[in-house]
């Protein structure tokens, strides 16, 4: 058994030194033109001091090149891989096999990791992408833990998955909401804002809030509550994941460097001694639970088949 990677989304160039000093081994980071749902906005400036800062303290920096590419973007994806390679970041995120095509010309020793949200469900496309140049593949958020670890069990590739945060429910390339404000005469800046202006699709049935916003990738929908999985890390390190991901979208700085030192306990634990893990569970669960935001519950996502939506 190894201990997994602890990979983070940061908000800001600010966070990457909390997080890291708070347990994350890694951090994904990157720019809404060329990645999906990210946690915050990162520039090439703010790229280049991330790699320096991480690297620093021994934590690598990911940068998320996952968007849905449409012709008028391709001819971008030399520049900024060639950009992410100079800056010394340790892989790519990648869905688009344009990533990998304009990877191989412009950036042949980024690596790669392969990460398109719906269609990691299967070790057999893990391998496919992976022979043909991935490292790692992030497997889709639906999968339960059987599944999983059978995924695991026979990758060639590294296997990445998330275990606390929101997951996206739905999205469009179209600015949904924004449209709508546009038809009734209104306007709406869709850059960043949203997630500050608390948005949400409510079903009033099951008593549910999604939260919405809309970035330049279009409308994004959330699901009512987050993953978490800090009480159910045994099977998971077992199996040999190589990588447990916080995701950060919607949540502060503050949340997140308070969830990564707890995680990074709980890994540690979890690894050294599981009778002090079992231990300690309960008040990982009450304090996630007393930090979370308001309409926000937790619960395992789809590793137990919890979630319904």
């Amino acid at each position: 058994m190894k201990k997994p990677e602890l990979l983070v989304t940061p908000t800001s160039v600010q966070d990457i030194l909390p997080l890291i000093q708070a347990g994350a081994t890694a951090l994904l980071v990157g720019e809404q033109r060329y990645g999906l749902r990210l946690a915050g906005e990162f520039s090439r400036e703010d790229i280049k001091e991330a790699v320096k800062t991480a690297h620093q303290e021994g934590a690598k920096v990911y940068a998320a090149v996952n968007a849905i590419f449409h012709n008028e973007k391709v001819d971008e994806l030399n520049g900024y891989l060639a950009f992410l390679q100079e800056a010394g970041v340790d892989a790519a995120v990648f869905g688009d096999p344009a990533v990998l095509m304009a990877a191989r010309e412009a950036a042949p020793d980024l690596k790669l990791h392969w990460s398109t949200e719906t269609t990691g469900t299967n070790y057999y496309s893990c391998n496919y992408w992976g022979r043909k140049g991935a490292r790692r593949a992030v497997l889709a958020k639906e999968l339960n833990m059987d599944s999983i670890i059978d995924i695991k069990e026979n990758a060639e590739v590294e296997i990445e998955i998330q275990i606390h945060g929101m997951t996206c429910m739905f999205q469009s390339k179209r600015s949904l909401v924004g449209h709508y404000f546009e038809y009734q005469g209104k306007v709406m800046d869709i850059e960043q804002k949203k997630k500050e202006a608390g948005m949400f699709l409510h079903d009033k049935e099951r008593g549910n809030k999604y939260p919405i916003f809309e970035d330049e990738n279009g409308t994004h929908i959330m699901s009512p509550n987050d993953v978490c999985m800090i009480d159910e890390l045994e099977d998971l390190m077992d199996a040999g994941i190589d990588s447990f991901k916080i995701d950060g979208v919607l949540k502060s700085p503050e949340y997140l460097t308070e969830v990564t030192r707890m995680y990074r306990e709980a890994i540690d634990l979890c690894f050294e001694s599981r009778e002090t893990y079992e231990e300690k569970k309960e008040s990982w669960i009450e304090r996630i639970e007393s930090i979370q935001p308001v309409n926000r519950s937790i619960d395992t996502g789809f590793f137990f088949k919890e979630t319904v939506y």
